[in-house]
């Protein structure tokens, strides 16, 4: 069996992305968390204030990350090469999403990290959060079960609390076995959607002026069954050929 420190090898296939936040020593603070559990790659979406003194001086000596953070128009280009997205959130949510706790999700994303995978950490606004459909973008929803009366966590302590398990669960005496599976990115995954709604268009089976959820659950279904770049192809290859019978 690898020696549990060996696993810290994965740690550089761990993304944290930061979702327009507001204040700029968050940015500094988290990085800061990041470094303290060993997670290097910062990425932000659209982030308020970027670069900042204050970033810098709340980095404590993690300025490097935020020299090397990346800074994105949007969280599909932070997502970019992610075969696994976790999305932190202290709301559920009115349409159920696949849910783990911190210590859960962590292990999941110790488990892909450690086969090869691109996984990223998704973290909302401090005043709002993810939007329902930024979620749609996550295969799970990660939450972190805080006393139910006053559960408001700052974004920092958020991503020091999300590091910490994932670091542990990488070091820890229960062996992770990592899954093999060569599964879709992010932008596949995207494309995909795509792709599946445009056909239930065609089709008739799908109202564009009256979409309901049906998207919203198609893509629940979808990124719970994390899907493999194969099965996709399939997929993409049934959709392609219902349009062409359609057309004619």
């Amino acid at each position: 069996m690898q020696p549990a420190a060996d696993n810290l090898t994965a740690l550089p296939r761990l993304r944290v992305v930061l979702i327009e936040t507001s204040h700029p020593g968050n940015i500094g603070a988290a990085a800061r968390a990041m470094k303290v559990m060993g997670l290097s790659r910062l990425y932000l979406v659209r982030p308020q204030q970027f670069p900042s003194a204050e970033a810098t001086a709340r980095a404590s000596g993690a300025d490097d990350l935020l020299t090397r953070a990346v800074v994105c128009d949007s969280l599909d280009e932070a997502l970019v090469g992610c075969s696994m997205v976790l999305g932190a959130s202290a709301r559920l949510r009115s349409l159920p999403w696949p849910l783990s706790d911190a210590r859960s999700a962590a292990r999941r994303a110790a488990t892909a990290a450690l086969a090869g995978q691109e996984v990223a950490l998704v973290f909302g606004r401090e005043c709002s959060g993810l939007s329902n459909e930024e979620l749609q973008r996550c295969h799970y929803l990660l939450h972190i079960p805080a006393n139910a009366d006053y559960s408001s966590l700052n974004l920092a302590a958020a991503v020091q609390v999300v590091s910490y398990e994932v670091r542990m669960a990488l070091l820890g005496d229960e062996p992770l076995a990592p899954d093999e599976g060569d599964y879709a990115s992010a932008e596949e995954l995207e494309s995909f959607y795509v792709h599946l709604e445009q056909t239930l268009v065609d089709i008739g089976f799908l109202d564009p002026a009256n979409p309901r959820q049906v998207m919203r659950r198609l893509r629940r279904l979808y990124n719970r069954a994390r899907t493999e770049r194969v099965e996709l192809n399939i997929l993409r290859g049934i959709l392609t050929e219902t349009q062409k019978r359609v057309r004619r």
